[in-house]
């Protein structure tokens, strides 16, 4: 008999509740998200067809709080389901909320298990989260297996406080610092200076690290898709997003709007690396009119809009699906690669190795510069 993640995991699962397929007493019509996600209800989703799986983890000791509560995901969901099909090659499983753990750690190690065996799989994975310390379970699917990856992360903070007791707002330390550490490279998207140390910004560029400001990046928020398609973690924290557009968010009024937000989800879905997705920082009692949780199953909808976008990308292998340019530049010889398909660039480094960059960088490199994306990325190779 064939081994299926569904024997190792279920145990750690509660289903999604009836209620969550209804709307004013009306079941979803045919066109609604709802009649066609293969939810756990009472048997669990067929996993091995999904392209995205979707998983709740409402765990929020991270940040003091000790009441478990799956209403903000609930809310979620349900606002998620009442939406449009509009991605009819993309099948979403839901395979219901995490239990909670006796202790903190509990929680991680059950969400963590949850997480490695679904990547045997290959398949993207949302967590709708609790606090963004659950992003160090994502973490440790890959170190566990001794993989090398790329992180990023959006967040109006850098999560490194280290006189803090909590770990929402430490945990980044744990993950830069913990030995054996298999974090090649992080991206930081989206924070606003008045919240941060210069220190901290100081340690994430001696680590070569790349932090993105966040009026930075609203001016050319293009620029962040290479980013994020290279990140094999990619996670999202609601306090990046404007009060206005997410007012469960009441930490500051500043941040990304929501289309914005939509934008770099977007990236994400698109991206064949961002496997383990993680949305966090959510609360329910501080949401009005569920708007929060609007905003969140729309970040959810443009995820399954880049992901059929990015079915349409070929593999890098396959070369007669892209264009090529030899450059020199500075003594350097590099070849970049144009999809004919979605028109998105790579860059060769000196180790013969691709990562994603932008057509900003072959402009770069054709005036004979050296682009500062393939000088950082050179550096780390």
């Amino acid at each position: 008999m064939a081994f299926t993640p569904v024997d190792t995991i279920i145990d750690f699962l509660e289903p999604v509740g009836n209620l969550l397929f209804l709307n004013d007493d009306k079941t979803y019509n045919k066109k609604q998200l709802g009649s066609y996600i293969d939810a756990y209800i009472k048997n669990f989703p067929d996993v091995d067809a999904a392209d995205l799986i979707i998983v709740g983890c409402a765990e929020s000791r991270g940040a003091g709080v000790s009441v478990h509560d799956n209403t903000g995901i609930d809310a979620v969901r349900s606002h998620f389901y009442q939406l449009y099909q509009w991605h009819t090659e993309v099948a979403i499983a839901d395979i219901g909320n995490i239990k909670p753990g006796a202790s903190l750690e509990d929680t991680y190690s059950a969400l963590q298990q949850v997480l490695s065996e679904l990547s045997v799989l290959n398949k993207k994975v949302v967590v709708i989260g609790g606090t963004h310390d659950l992003m160090m379970a994502q973490y440790k699917v890959f170190a566990t297996e001794q993989k090398i990856i790329e992180a990023t992360c959006v967040d109006a903070f850098l999560d490194m406080n280290a006189e803090s007791r909590l770990p929402a707002e430490n945990f980044l330390m744990k993950m830069f610092t913990d030995e054996p550490n298999y974090l090649k490279h992080y991206n930081h998207i989206g924070f606003q200076s008045y919240f941060v140390h210069p220190a901290m910004l100081e340690t994430i560029d001696k680590l070569r690290f790349d932090c993105y400001r966040v009026g930075n990046v609203k001016e050319h928020i293009e620029t962040m898709e290479p980013v994020i398609r290279n990140a094999n973690i990619f996670s999202f924290d609601i306090t990046a997003i404007q009060h206005s557009h997410a007012p469960a968010n009441r930490i500051t009024p500043n941040g990304f709007n929501g289309e914005e937000a939509c934008s770099l989800m977007q990236y994400a879905g698109m991206s064949s690396l961002s496997n383990s997705i993680g949305i966090y920082g959510y609360n329910y009692k501080q949401d009005v009119s569920e708007l929060t949780a609007k905003q969140i199953s729309h970040m959810l909808w443009y995820l399954c809009d880049g992901i059929q976008k990015g079915k349409l990308e070929a593999p890098l292998q396959q070369r007669e699906n892209f264009n090529e340019f030899k450059l020199m530049f500075a003594d350097f010889e590099t070849l970049f690669l144009q999809s004919k398909k979605t028109q998105r660039w790579w860059m060769q480094l000196p180790d013969k190795t691709f990562v994603a960059c932008s057509n900003k960088d072959y402009a770069t490199a054709l005036n004979n510069e050296i682009p500062e994306r393939w000088l950082r990325a050179a550096e780390r190779s």
